[in-house]
């Protein structure tokens, strides 16, 4: 075995801004160490990230246009939305979008719902992309 070990990750801006906005990676020392104390009741919110580079931009219109009505019901709202994305490491993302919800089974339900089902074909269509869901950090 040697002595020092070497890893390469390769980790892209939107997942370096979840893990800004999920801030602590696990519970506090005093939470792990309390034997038999019940955890607090916490809601674990939900962040959908897109990483896309538009190829159609008068085709993804109607998408961005009717893409916030889709979500509101299940409680999503725009942490980003576009901006500059300024690359630390890696290759730069062109446009980034992150939506958090109260919790995983609403974004499921959000990207699997009838509206949101209308819509994903125009995304696919007008634009390459990233996509996935990843757990927030618990609120008391």
């Amino acid at each position: 075995m040697h002595r020092f070990m070497r890893f390469s990750y390769k980790v892209s801006p939107a997942m370096l801004w979840c893990a800004m906005l999920s801030g602590a990676p696990g519970p506090s020392m005093a939470q792990a160490g309390t034997p038999g104390a019940a955890p607090a009741a916490a809601s674990v919110p939900a962040i959908y990230v897109s990483e896309f580079e538009v190829t159609d931009p008068e085709g993804i219109k109607p998408y961005s246009a009717g893409v916030d009505a889709t979500f509101a019901p299940f409680g999503g709202r725009y942490i980003v939305r576009g901006g500059t994305v300024a690359s630390l490491e890696g290759g730069a993302t062109k446009r980034v979008v992150m939506i958090q919800f109260p919790s995983m089974e609403q974004a499921r339900a959000w990207y699997d719902s009838p509206a949101y089902r209308v819509l994903r074909p125009i995304r696919h269509q007008s634009a390459t992309s990233k996509v996935f869901i990843v757990n927030g950090v618990a609120q008391p």
